[in-house]
């Protein structure tokens, strides 16, 4: 595990990508850098992200059994429980509690806003959560990689993940 300075150091190194180079389905994964949620989202069956031609977003997307993807809204997550209780996300039981109360937590449709942010002072790609006081900023690895650095309002720590481009999950 890397530390959050030496990752967020790497973060800042990225160029920008703007919005519409965004749009399609990604694969994800978290990249250990010491935050609460590390090892939570793969532990749930986190999928990605998907992005719109109208510049909203899936901003959880989980496996809902075999290639099936299923939208999580994000509003019925207790964020602060979910911080203080992190360790709880790495279980077994949580992984089966969470695949009990995916339909529940299904998303209506799009649950953040794709736009140009300033982080850091570069201005790039980043969604906001509408019912959370979430920003995830983006900046490009490469063609079909790109860098997110999830920060929560209020909190010091941010959560880096890796999203990679696919045609079909």
């Amino acid at each position: 595990m890397r530390e959050q300075q030496t990752v967020l150091e790497e973060f800042r190194r990225l160029p920008p990508i703007k919005p519409r180079e965004l749009v399609g389905l990604w694969k994800g994964r978290g990249i250990p850098a010491g935050h609460p949620f590390d090892g939570v989202l793969e532990n749930l069956g986190w999928f990605g992200k998907r992005f719109t031609s109208d510049m909203r977003a899936d901003a959880l997307l989980f496996r809902a059994g075999g290639r099936r993807l299923i939208a999580i809204d994000p509003k019925w997550i207790p964020l602060g429980l979910a911080l203080r209780f992190h360790g709880v996300g790495r279980t077994r039981a949580a992984q089966n509690l969470f695949f009990y109360l995916q339909q529940r937590l299904q998303a209506r449709g799009p649950v953040a806003s794709v736009k140009t942010m300033m982080f850091d002072g570069v201005e790039s790609a980043a969604i906001t959560y509408d019912n959370q006081p979430i920003v995830d900023h983006f900046r490009r690895i490469d063609v079909d990689r790109i860098m997110g650095a999830m920060t929560v309002t209020g909190k010091e720590r941010t959560y880096f993940f890796e999203l990679e481009r696919v045609d079909d999950p």
